[in-house]
């Protein structure tokens, strides 16, 4: 199964986006992405953004991690 994680773009330089996922920061290949803007949302796999998505569906997105972290005891309480 590949799991893909949301993001919001805080910045693009070079076609490298530094992503902000849940307060991580960290740099990925934005190559692919024609169009995309700081503010931005998109789907990251593998240090790639793959896809730009909509604010509504990386809030989902989260909300379904900390489901499944719940359901398998790996978030900290």
């Amino acid at each position: 199964m590949c799991v893909g994680l949301s993001a919001k773009v805080v910045s693009i330089d070079k076609g490298t986006a530094l992503i902000d996922a849940s307060g991580v920061k960290r740099k990925v290949s934005a190559e692919l992405l024609d169009d995309l803007e700081p503010g931005d949302y998109v789907m990251v796999h593998a240090g790639i953004a793959i896809a730009k998505i909509t604010e509504d569906v990386a809030e989902e997105n989260g909300k379904l991690m900390e489901e499944l972290q719940d359901e398998n005891g790996e978030r900290d309480h």
